[in-house]
């Protein structure tokens, strides 16, 4: 890779591929795909997002996203309930078993982390992780960023 100098865009998008690649190798063993491990870790934090919830939050179409928990619902990872306050939109919950699944896979996400991690300070981790925290803050008042 050439010297990209402050153009760290295409350094997080590079970073992101490799460990991407290296995910989505663990992850086959639990039968799930990045997006799916995304979409459970997600509802496990925070039960109940629509479609177009998740949608975002794996930066993915809506109709991308729908086939997606279709797949997970098929699998019984994920069930969904009308929404209490809209009657166009779905809630989207972990059931047992895909609770049990992100139990499962979660080790395995964190291992490759860690061996890619291997070789940083705390501190050094710590600043990297406050920077793509901050990357990823809802934009300010007025000001619209596509995550697509």
């Amino acid at each position: 890779m050439t010297n990209l100098g402050p153009c760290s865009t295409f350094l997080v998008r590079h970073a992101w591929l490799s460990l991407r690649g290296a995910v989505s190798e663990e992850l086959t063993r639990h039968d799930l795909s990045v997006a799916q491990f995304a979409s459970l870790l997600m509802l496990e934090e925070k039960p109940g997002l629509t479609v177009a919830d998740v949608a975002r939050e794996v930066s993915t179409a809506r109709q991308s996203a729908n086939e997606m928990l279709a797949g997970l619902e098929t699998a019984g990872l994920v069930e969904r309930r009308p929404h209490p306050s809209d009657r166009r939109s779905q809630q989207v919950f972990l059931t047992d078993a895909g609770r049990q699944r992100l139990t499962e896979a979660l080790p395995s996400v964190q291992a490759v982390e860690a061996r890619l991690s291997a070789g940083f300070t705390a501190e050094e981790l710590a600043v990297v992780n406050a920077w793509l925290h901050r990357m990823t803050e809802p934009a300010p008042a007025g000001e619209e960023i596509s995550t697509l």
